[in-house]
């Protein structure tokens, strides 16, 4: 049996696997309303039906202008809600667990009409410039993030990951390249962390299941300018401290730049490796995994406890079937006797 497709239990969550489909934008909310729709039930319940232990829904908003793009979806009304509770029960109907990444994208937040940062940063020449935000401004969007992610438990998702990554709003305030505040929100690591930690208290209050946090461990800076591997493991095991039950690792997405490290299968597990190092709560590694060997290589020397799966699942909707062909685990089924004759 591989270890990729056993049963796993990670804090507050029971898997059958250890494949999660990662959090995908689609803007697909053509009426901008935030509201999802029969393409989301599609494009979820496909990946239900094929076994994937946890699927996550793409980056949902907590406020308008926290979205990425006016087609994405949010979660601060209860039409939103509504439609949601429907998505999540199809998901688990077919014996997957659901879960949800809870966003705020900050001055990356294109169709924003007043994008907010913790400092006056443009993300690049092509985007607005963002409004520096006040101890309003802080306050109303931690009310936000912690009013959404109540929407989600009511919704019954069995997972929330907040995303603290790819230069939105959290990770914004998480770094000393674009937060430049002088107050208590900025300045030293545990004051740039503070923002976090105050959202992650709160939310945690709340929502019993399971709680997650995106971090990029990389910005793809010159050593000093960036927060250093020491201190993303500081960041890990405070958030371990304040109640988040597992780290997903990525990188980049804070600088309008390319990545400037080599481009590989597995190229951000050194990253989730680096973490797993510093924490004892579950750390899942992504990019570029869709050969199953690297994905059981990786969990079998303990480099990640779990692997997110994004292009792969659009690809091959089918690829734990793929990857159980590939890994010889003859325990793996198919959702029914139909789908198990197209396994080869």
């Amino acid at each position: 049996m591989s270890k990729l497709l056993s049963p796993v239990e990670i804090p507050k969550l029971t898997l059958a696997n250890r494949v999660v489909m990662s959090p995908m934008c689609m803007y697909e909310v053509k009426k901008e309303d935030g509201v999802i729709t029969p393409f989301h039930l599609v494009h979820y319940g496909a990946r239900a039906l094929s076994k994937v232990g946890l699927v996550v829904i793409e980056a949902t908003a907590v406020a308008p202008d926290g979205r990425i793009t006016n087609q994405d979806l949010g979660l601060w009304n209860d039409q939103q809600q509504n439609e949601l509770t429907k998505l999540i029960a199809l998901i688990q109907s077919f014996g997957s667990k659901a879960g949800i990444q809870i966003s705020h994208a900050g001055r990356k937040a294109t169709d924003a009409i007043t994008p907010l940062a913790p400092s006056a940063l443009a993300f690049s020449d092509t985007y607005p410039m963002p409004h520096d935000m006040t101890l309003s401004d802080i306050n109303n969007v931690q009310e936000a993030f912690v009013a959404a992610c109540k929407r989600a438990a009511a919704s019954g998702v069995d997972m929330i990951e907040l995303h603290g990554a790819h230069g939105y709003l959290l990770s914004q305030f998480l770094s000393p390249l674009v937060n430049q505040r002088k107050d208590q929100y900025g300045g030293s690591l545990e004051n740039r962390y503070r923002f976090v930690k105050e959202i992650v208290v709160a939310v945690r209050a709340s929502f019993k299941g399971s709680l997650w946090m995106r971090l990029s461990l990389t910005d793809f800076e010159d050593e000093g300018r960036q927060n250093s591997i020491a201190d993303w493991q500081q960041i890990g095991q405070w958030l371990e401290a304040d109640g988040i039950d597992c780290l997903d690792v990525s990188t980049g997405g804070l600088l309008d730049k390319k990545p400037t490290i080599p481009i590989y299968d597995g190229y951000q597990v050194p990253y989730a490796a680096a973490m797993k190092q510093a924490v004892s709560i579950p750390v899942a590694a992504v990019g570029l995994l869709d050969n199953p060997a690297l994905c059981e290589h990786i969990l079998q020397t303990g480099e990640a406890d779990l692997i997110l799966q994004g292009r792969s699942l659009l690809n091959q909707v089918n690829w734990l079937a793929q990857a159980a062909v590939d890994l010889h685990d003859p325990t793996f089924t198919a959702y029914n006797g139909s789908y198990q004759r197209g396994m080869k």
